[in-house]
């Protein structure tokens, strides 16, 4: 994997990239939607290709090592030759579903175990045995096995975290290196800042990831309950440190306002669920704010759902999607997910086209407070 800085912002730590994967190029900054099952729900490859124009999509690991599982994967010869979409991917290691599972998971230094929420059937994730299923996976992007702290862990179980998941790198980073991919093409190993909410944890955590000399590297660990502010003081106290040649990559961030200012603070990667998860439940964003598509007001306009937009959103009416979510019909959240991706992507975009043209900072102060309007 290569990345190429192009841009940086007179004005802020704002900057645009090109990376290039044995899959195809993503400019950054760049919005992966979530395809966590092997596919972003509601939505068909060619409707990412075409109307949302998505670069990059992620995969899970700890759902696609569970369903389908590894022999299926290995037989269809990875992802990408399973699911169709032929441009890079990229897997989280299953560390964050291993911290959403409290209650069914046990952590230890060899790695954690865990009931599957299919069946309750056991099994245990390694540093060695993810790295084994990513190569299996065949994403272009892989990331480390890492553990995911709460928000508001207490500095002594931040520091305890922060260790396990450096030996744990550690370990991913020596399996990786003794492996080569299965399929014929170049993958790529990401590790994960943690350090929860404590500046000297994620300053220690960040040059001990800068000193790995990784392709990319990834901030992990926030959006999981702690102040907003909080979440943009780590990032700036991470970025101040992890090499600026490389991408930086925010894990699970966020709404349209964090993502602009994570931008701003120098991340270019980001992924969420939220708007696939928020559309199904009748949520679009927009540069005017947010429409909750349930309500009566939309019920006789008859307008298009963003006249901007994508073509999903030029040929139906904010009318028809609100019967469509009425109706309780299918059609209504398959819409709404393209609709609110393809505003992630050109929020992004266009994000990119302003830190060109020198004018990022104003642009951003522009539009943030309508972004976060309801209308």
């Amino acid at each position: 994997m290569k990345f190429e800085l192009q841009h940086a912002d007179p004005a802020s730590d704002a900057r645009t990239g090109l990376i290039t994967t044995a899959h195809g190029q993503i400019r950054t900054p760049i919005f992966m939607p979530v395809g966590t099952c092997g596919s972003v729900k509601g939505v068909h490859i060619k409707e990412l290709e075409e109307q949302v124009k998505a670069q990059i999509i992620l995969g899970n690991t700890y759902h696609l090592y569970l369903r389908p599982g590894l022999d299926v994967l290995r037989q269809a010869g990875g992802l990408h030759r399973f699911n169709g979409w032929q441009h890079p991917i990229l897997t989280d290691s299953g560390g964050f579903q291993v911290f959403s599972l409290t209650g069914i998971r046990k952590l230890k230094e060899e790695g954690c175990e865990f009931r599957s929420h299919i069946d309750g059937s056991k099994h245990i994730f390694t540093p060695e045995n993810v790295m084994d299923t990513e190569r299996t996976i065949g994403a272009d992007i892989i990331m480390a096995f890492d553990e995911c702290p709460p928000g508001n862990s207490d500095y002594g179980y931040a520091r305890r975290s922060l260790g396990l998941t450096q030996r744990w790198l550690d370990r991913c980073i020596k399996r990786f290196n003794e492996t080569e991919p299965l399929y014929g093409y170049e993958q790529t190993l990401f590790p994960i800042v943690q350090g929860c909410t404590f500046k000297d944890l994620r300053r220690e955590a960040a040059m001990y990831v800068a000193d790995k000399g990784a392709d990319g590297n990834a901030i992990g660990g926030l959006a999981v309950g702690e102040p907003t502010e909080v979440m943009y003081e780590m990032i700036e106290t991470v970025n101040d440190i992890l090499p600026k040649d490389r991408p930086r990559y925010l894990m699970g961030v966020g709404t349209p306002q964090n993502i602009l200012e994570a931008i701003e603070r120098g991340v270019d990667m980001f992924d969420c669920v939220m708007p696939t998860r928020n559309g199904r439940n009748a949520m679009l964003f927009t540069y005017d704010g947010t429409m909750n598509m349930r309500n009566k007001k939309w019920e006789n306009d008859f307008s298009p759902i963003d006249p901007n937009g994508c073509e999903t959103d030029l040929i139906y009416t904010k009318a028809y999607l609100h019967h469509l979510f009425k109706a309780q019909e299918l059609l209504a959240m398959q819409i709404a997910s393209i609709h609110n991706l393809s505003f992630y992507l050109r929020l992004v975009t266009d994000a990119r086209t302003h830190i060109e043209q020198g004018d990022f900072t104003a642009w951003k102060r522009s539009i943030t407070d309508n972004l976060g309007r309801r209308i």
